[in-house]
């Protein structure tokens, strides 16, 4: 994507066809390789963890923006200037940010042949819930993340807003046979369960322990069940028959915190 002209006004320029081609199709997304993210904190956390993007837009009105500046002349890039209602339908957000970069999407090295503290995510499908995770994953110090083939696109605009830099912490990984890797791991695999064996307090959550959870509705699958070494579930003296997902990893995540620390 280089050669660009710098300042594009049309809709029908080629160039913004590709960029909104990006923005709209996962499918284009893992073909090229490459991730749009909107955002300065965007910007600034793939500058900080990963490196050059490959191209930076901007909007006309947020072209003098202090902090949108100062992230533009921190990459060494010279921009590329949409008029505001190009950037507006490019835009992935309700109130555009002013700027988006467009990057290679990172790829970790091969799976590990024995995988560590992770998390193992099966099937999940809600962008939002998959970006908390990241970024609670991050927040706690798992480094390594595992999808399953029917997973949520873990780089789509919407994971990546709420996952809000978390991607660039960690190595996430997709398309993985997870029954295949729980045979591979170094320490524990607990599934996470509504009726499980022990309660997440009772459980040893310390070292290189893989929590697994699975799908927002239908839960860990039986043949992944099967492989787990144990089940926990969260008590919930309350009401709510369930926590939302990604308030559920979340919980499980600090617990262990809480354990290593201890």
């Amino acid at each position: 994507m280089t050669g660009a002209a710098r300042r594009i006004t049309s809709p029908s320029n080629p160039h913004f066809k590709r960029l909104l081609k990006l923005q709209q199709s996962s499918r284009e997304r893992r073909k090229s390789g490459l991730t749009l993210l909107d955002g300065a904190h965007l910007l600034a956390a793939y500058l900080e963890h990963v490196g050059r993007p490959g191209e930076i837009v901007v909007s006309e009105s947020a072209a003098a923006d202090a902090e949108i500046a100062a992230a533009v002349r921190r990459s060494g890039l010279e921009p590329l200037t949409l008029s505001d209602a190009l950037f507006g339908e490019l835009s992935s957000v309700t109130t555009p940010t002013g700027v988006i970069c467009v990057v290679q999407t990172p790829r970790p090295a091969a799976v590990p042949q024995t995988p560590g503290a992770c998390v193992m995510l099966e099937d999940i499908q809600d962008p939002g819930n998959l970006g908390s995770i990241l970024r609670s994953a991050a927040a706690a110090g798992i480094f390594e993340v595992y999808l399953s083939p029917h997973s949520v696109h873990a780089w789509s605009p919407r994971v990546i807003r709420a996952a809000m830099g978390a991607h660039f912490m960690l190595r996430v990984y997709e398309q993985v046979d997870l029954e295949a890797l729980i045979g591979r791991c170094r320490g524990k695999v607990l599934a996470a369960m509504p009726k499980a064996d022990v309660s997440l307090y009772g459980a040893d959550l310390r070292g290189d322990v893989a929590l697994l959870f699975g799908n927002e509705g239908a839960g860990v699958s039986a043949a992944l069940r099967e492989r787990a070494h144990a089940t926990l579930s969260i008590p919930m003296p309350g009401a709510a028959e369930s926590l939302n997902l990604a308030a559920a990893v979340a919980v499980c995540l600090f617990e262990r915190v809480r354990q290593m620390s201890g």
